[in-house]
């Protein structure tokens, strides 16, 4: 089944990302933040459409199980207990894969191209996707992380992207997730804390003043 949502993550990054090409306003949003085509496409940044069930385009079962367990698809009940009421979560705003150590895409941030509510929308917790294992851009700042001996932890997705547009590659973003106390969870697997240990036992935090 892991097999069946890393599938279904890969295949729904590359629509997003086929579908920003012929999304003008997003593309003047993200030329307005000032982000180059170069970064955009190196950190694989698209878009959702607006629309309640775009990803039937990318998977003709839609009603696979798996979709709602990668948390692609919203499935609820109508409140008579009877049809139910599937849509895509992600509409309308530009998407940021979250992607693993390795690189795989595990989740997503979608942000909304104007100041609307909720600004930014991610995915929730998966069997693929633990917000308390995952720092946004590790895997691409690790090896420049360990190279400086130390990481710049931002905010956001957005303040990511232009960091390391503007070179400084050793940045990582903690994206509305909280660091954890300790290395490891109480299972034992390393938390996003301790991924940072593991390269450099120093981090400058550089959050917004609010």
């Amino acid at each position: 089944k892991s097999m069946a949502l890393s599938e279904a993550m890969s295949q729904s990054s590359d629509y997003y990302r086929q579908q920003l090409r012929n999304a003008r306003p997003a593309i003047d949003y993200l030329k307005r933040r000032g982000l180059s085509g170069e970064i955009a496409a190196k950190f694989w940044i698209g878009y959702a459409p607006d629309g309640w069930d775009n990803l039937k385009s990318v998977f003709p079962d839609y009603e696979a199980s798996a979709l709602v367990e990668a948390g692609l698809v919203i499935d609820r009940s109508d409140e008579d207990g009877g049809s139910r009421k599937r849509y895509d979560r992600f509409r309308d705003r530009i998407m940021f894969p979250i992607r693993s150590v390795q690189g795989e895409v595990i989740g997503f941030g979608g942000r909304v191209l104007d100041d609307s509510k909720p600004k930014y929308i991610n995915s929730p917790e998966t069997p693929l996707y633990d917000k308390s294992n995952i720092l946004f851009g590790y895997d691409r700042a690790k090896r420049m992380i360990r190279e400086q001996n130390f990481t710049v932890l931002v905010e956001g997705q957005m303040d990511l992207i232009m960091s390391h547009q503007a070179g400084i590659k050793n940045t990582v973003a903690a994206s509305g997730t909280a660091l954890a106390d300790s290395d490891k969870d109480k299972s034992g697997v390393i938390n996003n804390l301790g991924l940072l240990r593991r390269l450099s036992s120093n981090v400058i935090v550089a959050f917004d003043s609010d």
